[in-house]
């Protein structure tokens, strides 16, 4: 393959007057690199909303982009490798917008030869001819003949989270959920109690050990002032007086402290808890991955180990029945397996293909179910046409329906720590919703789960509150 070479001009070659240039086309992308890496977070680059009050009425790229034009035209092509930067006054002339392309032109005005010193005039013209930057560069030109391999860009990829915004500031608007906190005894149960309340999501009623709770407030430094503590012994009873309260409808939603979700859960479906349904209880992670265009469910990943066809019917309209509430009218649900095509002896693909029917036959309702689809096909397009897939779901999946929980917890865990995604869980099927969180879970991840259960809570008693 060929290698550009990064040539140099020395001292001793440079004439008054040479001059040389580069151009670049800013996106919103380029701004948003420049600012995590400056750190300048200024809202007129950063926030549309704030921008569009401020004095251009819309984002406008930092100055200091447009001057590191100037700082890549003399370190590359003139005078290029080896050169010194001394210093560089800078005059603004006009914004520079996304979109815009900016041409950094560098010329040659005057030559020192005491300490090989050269001044240039560098000049930034956006497309329409007009000057943005003007300024004057001292640099110390290379005297010996450099040239170098040019290092091959960087792939670097902007990641950005705000698609659970919504779901966040819609429960916010609604009154506190009451919400039993079962065994809250470690700092970290206690911390998301504190938080999920100082976020206008939840009020917690925390039930378990009282002496614990206090301790394990006590070791995270936190105030218990204003909780409602309900005193039992020990985790297991704390499940059952969770369930109870949830029962008799004395709280909305059950949350999960430090204690394993099984003994929450089986609390939940024990015969005679009162919160049982006709469905299956099944989790869903909502995940905003950056890489892909829309919210994306992934179903069922914490659950159920090995769910038969019946359950993978519940399994599924649980998570239709969610994106319903959070205004999606009619999801679109690919059921995966490791190829596109049904073989009688990979099960997950005969599960699949009478998921797709009992669908088409109204057993599943509200969505698309499209299925045997490998995972490529079901999240890109190009995948699907690839392989010639004909689907109203194929490569633009709103849930993802995964074969067993070993896969769903392995394909969750990818999208998390591979392709940067948040994940916000909840436990649907049961009365109330149910927030299982983990000690991994970051701050965004326990309150869009914790904005996701309020929400499914209010939506159930209030079927008439417009969704997202």
């Amino acid at each position: 393959m060929h290698q550009t070479l990064l040539t140099n001009r020395i001292f001793e070659e440079i004439e008054i007057g040479d001059s040389a240039s580069l151009e670049r086309t800013i996106g919103r992308d380029d701004i948003d690199l420049f600012a995590s890496v400056s750190g300048d977070y200024n809202p007129a680059h950063v926030d549309p909303e704030f921008a569009a009050k401020d004095f251009f009425g819309h984002i406008v790229a930092h100055g200091m982009w447009t001057a590191a034009l100037v700082s890549a035209v003399l370190g590359t092509r003139l005078p290029g490798p080896g050169t010194i930067y001394l210093g560089q006054d800078l005059h603004f002339r006009k914004p520079v917008s996304p979109g815009d392309t900016i041409t950094a032109k560098v010329t040659v005005k005057e030559k020192r030869p005491d300490k090989n010193i050269v001044l240039l005039d560098t000049r930034c013209t956006n497309q329409h001819g007009e000057e943005v930057l003007l300024g004057t560069a001292t640099v110390i030109a290379p005297s010996e003949r450099i040239a170098w391999p040019q290092s091959a860009p960087t792939a670097i990829a902007v990641q950005r989270h705000n698609r659970f915004d919504a779901i966040v500031e819609e429960a916010r608007a609604l009154p506190l959920a009451k919400t039993a906190f079962v065994h809250p005894c470690s700092p970290e149960s206690i911390q998301a109690a504190v938080e999920m309340r100082e976020e206008g999501l939840l009020d917690p009623i925390l039930i378990g050990p009282e002496a614990k709770i206090r301790a394990a407030a006590e070791k995270a430094g936190l105030s218990l002032d204003g909780f409602e503590i309900i005193s039992v012994e020990h985790s297991h009873a704390a499940a059952a007086k969770g369930a109870e309260l949830a029962a008799t409808c004395k709280v909305s939603t059950l949350m999960k402290g430090s204690l394993h979700s099984d003994e929450l859960l089986g609390a939940v479906v024990a015969a005679g808890s009162g919160l049982r349904t006709d469905r299956r209880i099944s989790h869903v992670y909502m995940m905003d991955v950056p890489a892909y265009s829309k919210l994306l469910a992934v179903t069922d990943a914490a659950i159920n180990i090995a769910p038969s066809l019946e359950h993978k019917r519940d399994i599924c309209q649980n998570a239709v029945d969610l994106m319903h509430m959070l205004g999606l009218v009619e999801p679109k649900v690919a059921v995966l397996a490791a190829v596109e095509t049904v073989n009688q002896n990979m099960q997950a693909t005969l599960d699949a293909a009478a998921l797709t029917v009992m669908s088409a036959r109204g057993q599943i309702t509200g969505a698309k179910v499209d299925g045997p689809l490998a995972f490529d096909n079901a999240i890109s397009l190009d995948a699907a046409r690839t392989k010639g897939i004909v689907s109203p779901v194929a490569g633009q999946a709103d849930i993802l329906l995964v074969p067993d929980l070993e896969a769903g917890n392995m394909l969750a865990k990818q999208l998390i720590y591979f392709a940067g995604a948040d994940a916000a869980g909840i436990v649907l099927g049961a009365r109330v919703p149910i927030i299982l969180t983990s000690r991994a879970d970051s701050l965004k991840a326990r309150i869009t789960s914790a904005a996701l259960a309020k929400l499914v809570a209010a939506k159930r008693a209030h079927p008439e509150l417009t969704p997202l």
